[in-house]
């Protein structure tokens, strides 16, 4: 038997190698297609909450998230988290339900019931069997109207977010991003990343349900159900649950004035072994028609794993493995942010490529080759996250809240497509200059200190 195999190996190895020598060029990309967007159903309950139904797919599964405009922003300066500390409360029950009750009436409709909290909107979602969605919708409408808010639970939920901050506070890039807040938002909401323990240790329930009454209403809020369900049964149940929700107060629009400007802040993390680079800026939001140009942008620059400044520090020059660019988003505000963990004695030679990648993109335009081959890549992610009932909801959240019409979704990849390499060099001279970049860094000060002091100033 086994010298059987061996001459049936030795048969087959000469193709096998052949075929590994073959040189095979791949097939050209097609040319990337617009966005089709599932025909919905809207409509507005008398109490102002908005309704929006996606029938999509053919799993039997739906969807449904409802998204509160009330977060981080809504808290005063001495409440910080307190937004975080409701929703983990509204986590333990309603009225007429225990926490033990939810988590078994969710599993038994086949999913579960998630509430997430953030600088501008509360999220209560889930995923569950399309034929429980009705019922699902009815729960959710139990939990944000109805909760429970059970005194006994908040010891517990107050140490749970002691732990967090102090795990965060233990490492360099939530210190890193807390100074780069602290620094362009000041003394708005958004500068306020973390609580200090004498203030979680503060709150009281009597707080959180004040936080609730003034926050949580209809006309703040919006239903979306993505996926497979019985249409006229899930309207049905989205006015009875949801048509006495009282009004409540309407949304807050709290933009701020960031600041921009050539600084360094030098956290000391004595005996690091790398440090945490922070570089950004203030940059337009989505409601700004340079928006996705300017994402186009970040991706050629740092945004993409095939970015110029990823290229650079990461492949060329090996000074740090996972950096990357974002251009972060709140209501009509926007901050741009390269962020790299380097190696502690190249930190000035990581600053020093990173600017140097700036510089150069803008001075030189890119060439169309390498604009074409980061359109294809960010026409291709945009549908991968559009190809799921979450990631149309997804989507949605993102064009309300930002208050787009539903052609920044149909005609994004056009968009995208359209960004010519002079608008590219446009924007870099526009909105991504060095002179207005605020630096952070976090590492061994005793180390670093000479090595980021020339880039105090800006010199051309």
């Amino acid at each position: 038997m086994r010298s059987l195999l061996l001459a049936l190996a030795l048969a087959v190895a000469p193709a096998g190698a052949a075929t590994a020598q073959q040189k095979v060029t791949p097939p050209p990309g097609g040319e990337p297609k617009d966005f089709t967007l599932p025909v919905k159903r809207e409509f507005t309950l008398p109490n102002g909450m908005s309704v929006t139904l996606v029938p999509f797919g053919t799993v039997p599964k739906a969807t449904v998230s409802l998204a509160i405009r009330v977060g981080n922003v809504n808290e005063g300066p001495e409440e910080v988290w307190l937004a975080d500390i409701t929703g983990d409360l509204m986590n333990e029950g309603t009225a007429s339900r225990t926490a033990a009750q939810l988590a078994e009436l969710t599993a038994g409709m086949g999913g579960g019931i998630n509430i997430g909290v953030g600088p501008d909107q509360t999220t209560i979602a889930g995923a569950v069997l399309g034929e429980r969605a009705p019922d699902f919708v009815r729960l959710v409408a139990d939990v944000v109207q109805h909760p429970r808010f059970p005194e006994s639970e908040l010891p517990r939920i107050k140490a749970a977010r002691i732990r967090q901050v102090a795990i965060a506070k233990s490492q360099p890039q939530p210190l890193a991003q807390e100074k780069f807040h602290q620094v362009l938002y000041g003394d708005h909401p958004y500068g306020r990343l973390y609580p200090t323990e004498e203030m979680l240790n503060g709150y009281s329930v009597e707080q959180v349900r004040a936080f609730h009454a003034n926050n949580f209403g209809a006309a703040r809020a919006h239903l979306y159900v993505a996926g497979v369900y019985d249409a006229p049964a899930m309207e049905r149940a989205i006015r009875e649950s949801f048509g006495g929700w009282a009004k409540g107060n309407p949304p807050v629009a709290s933009v701020p004035k960031p600041k921009s400007g050539r600084r360094v802040e030098l956290i000391d993390r004595p005996g690091a072994v790398q440090s945490t680079l922070y570089i950004g800026l203030p940059v337009p939001d989505a409601s700004n028609a340079d928006y996705t140009a300017l994402q186009v942008t970040d991706a050629i620059l740092g945004g993409a794993f095939g970015s110029r400044i990823t290229s650079n520090i990461r492949e060329q020059k090996g000074y740090t493995y996972s950096p990357y660019s974002t251009v972060t988003d709140h209501y009509r505000d926007a901050y741009w942010a390269e962020i790299a963990d380097v190696t502690t004695n190249v930190t000035g030679p990581s600053m020093k490529e990173i600017f140097h990648e700036i510089d150069r993109l803008r001075k030189e335009a890119p060439p169309p080759d390498e604009l074409r081959g980061i359109q294809n890549n960010m026409a291709g992610i945009f549908t991968l996250q559009n190809a799921s009932r979450g990631g149309v909801i997804g989507q949605l959240q993102f064009v309300d809240l930002h208050e787009l019409p539903d052609t920044y979704l149909t005609e994004y990849v056009k968009r995208v497509m359209a960004v010519t390499p002079a608008e590219v060099q446009r924007i870099m001279r526009t909105y991504l200059r060095p002179e207005n970049m605020t630096i952070v860094v976090v590492g061994d000060k005793k180390v670093i200190e000479d090595q980021v002091k020339p880039y105090n100033t800006y010199v051309p």
